[in-house]
């Protein structure tokens, strides 16, 4: 089992910056690839960013792509989402998932395949 909590959402500017957390605790000695999606308001949850357990591969949504940026430290069990010139089609719950691989650079960039999910995190832009 793995409990996964995000936080660093919150209101912010078009045009500006922030960074989501993805702490991950509990069975965290299996390898995991991290993925971020997200769900605004009546819409399907969508693919955002993936990262491999390793950290060396990464994926983006062409949306984000040149504009967010994924990362991890394993040794505190955390994942990052650098979130830059934001717009307000950006606003929508933000998830992390953990996908459980025997890859160390593998990741997945489909919901479906993800095992555990965090609680989601609030990011509002505002024009």
């Amino acid at each position: 089992q793995v409990e996964l909590v995000e936080s660093g959402g919150g209101l912010v500017q078009a045009g500006a910056s922030l960074r989501l957390s993805c702490a991950a605790s509990g069975r965290t000695s299996s390898s995991y690839a991290i993925g971020w999606f997200r769900q605004a308001p009546g819409k399907e949850r969508e693919f955002v960013a993936t990262i491999s357990w390793s950290g060396v591969s990464t994926a983006y949504a062409d949306s984000v792509k040149d504009r967010f940026s994924i990362y991890r430290d394993n040794a505190k069990n955390t994942v990052f989402l650098q979130m830059n010139s934001l717009k307000p089609e950006d606003t929508a719950v933000y998830y992390c998932g953990a996908h459980r691989t025997y890859y160390m650079n593998s990741y997945s960039s489909l919901w479906g395949e993800y095992d555990y999910w965090g609680q989601g995190t609030q990011v509002t832009v505002s024009s």
